[in-house]
């Protein structure tokens, strides 16, 4: 049995219908509606009877890590796999996530001090997140309004993410690794949109507007200010050059090529 956090989320939604379409009992974490193929819990320690493997999600975990990785281990549970980020080293003022509420330091040096067999992954930017930025304007019209159109990274599709972690999940081939899981291209902001117009075959300009003003809108639609704050400094931190490059870690483990942008796209056409 392994126990999903977050199963609702950007990456465990995926985990979940990879692991039930291979067959792998599972139970998860929520506290919305049963999920098809799923034992569902309301808690991590309603689901740690009988668990072998545990994939914990930064938020969920939050300051409760080793606590929270302590009772697994206690009931018995062999595998953890977390959930953390590639810039987990970086100034905690720097990680925007954190004012999200992910702590991703805490939980990476809690699975490592676990006592069970861990895997670490630590993903570049999820390429879903290109839908929260640019998906509304691009809904409105063919302008998308963004700050540092040359700001670089190699987005990871979050089902990429999940297929290693299943991989990490159902046996020991990946413990004891920390794996840093990118796309296979780095690609500007600029590049980003133009190539979701390619792909949507719609002409789309990127019009360049200072961090101030996409600040400003982030906190309009939600988001914490200082997640906007330290968003846009990272994005600034990093003009010269790409933020995370790709790894070709995904490649090695999964024996194909990482998913290009392009190709998530046009399986999340509906998103724009």
């Amino acid at each position: 049995m392994i126990l999903i956090t977050g199963a609702t989320g950007a990456i465990g939604r995926h985990l979940l219908r990879t692991l039930t379409d291979a067959g792998e009992p599972v139970r998860a974490v929520t506290r919305g509606a049963p999920l098809p193929g799923a034992d569902c819990v309301r808690t991590v320690r309603d689901g740690l009877a009988g668990a072998t493997g545990l994939f914990l999600h930064p938020r969920v975990a939050g300051e409760d890590a080793p606590e929270i990785l302590a009772a697994a281990r206690a009931a018995g549970v062999r595998r953890v796999v977390a959930l953390t980020a590639m810039n987990v080293g970086d100034p905690e003022e720097q990680q925007p996530s954190r004012y999200a509420g992910d702590r991703n330091k805490e939980l990476d040096l809690a699975t490592r001090d676990s006592g069970m067999a861990w895997t670490c992954l630590r993903p570049a930017a999820f390429a879903g997140n290109t839908a929260r930025a640019f998906g509304p304007q691009v809904r409105a019209g063919a302008t998308v309004r963004y700050p540092f159109r040359a700001f670089e990274e190699s987005l990871v599709d979050e089902r990429d993410i999940a297929e290693v972690a299943a991989r990490a999940l159902r046996d020991d081939t990946l413990a004891g690794r920390v794996l840093e899981l990118t796309g296979p291209q780095s690609l500007t902001h600029g590049e980003q949109v133009a190539t979701i117009g390619a792909v949507l075959r719609r002409p789309l300009t990127f019009e360049e507007v200072p961090a101030q003003v996409a600040a400003w809108r982030l906190t309009v639609a939600g988001l914490p200010e200082r997640f906007a704050g330290a968003l846009m400094e990272r994005y600034e931190r990093h003009l010269a050059a790409p933020q995370h490059p790709p790894t070709g870690v995904v490649d090695e483990v999964l024996g194909r090529p990482a998913t290009p942008f392009a190709t998530w796209v046009a399986d999340h056409a509906d998103a724009f």
